[in-house]
């Protein structure tokens, strides 16, 4: 059964920091590319982050830059988001896709872990 587990949310004060997991199984997790989003209710879901099959590839949206960094541990079938200065902006339900496109396409979500980010 494929799942995919997000982890690490919470409430953090402005200008602190959270790491976020996600945790995959019931597939072959080291071959797909792994992005976070993020979404606030009412809005449109936003991107925040990738990374390649091998971690050879990061890119970030440019809101997140200098503050988000994402790494992967393909033995641990596991992807983290280390979020530093969170702002309140920052407030979102966020949300990790593992997306495989070869002779066929896999995308697989997982259910989202809320971040509150508040004094």
């Amino acid at each position: 059964q494929v799942q995919l587990v997000e982890s690490g949310g919470g409430l953090v004060q402005p200008g602190g920091s959270l790491t976020l997991s996600c945790s995959a199984s019931g597939f072959l997790f080291s071959l797909f590319a792994v992005h976070w989003y993020r979404q606030v209710p009412g809005e449109e879901r936003e991107w925040v982050a990738s990374i390649s099959s091998n971690s050879e590839s990061r890119t970030y949206a440019e809101f997140v830059k200098g503050r988000f960094t994402i790494s992967r541990d393909n033995a641990k079938n596991t992807v983290h988001l280390l979020m530093r200065s969170l702002q309140p902006e920052d407030t979102a339900v966020y949300l990790c896709n593992a997306f495989y496109s070869g002779r066929q396409l896999y995308d697989y979500w997982g259910q989202g872990t809320q971040v509150t980010v508040s004094s």
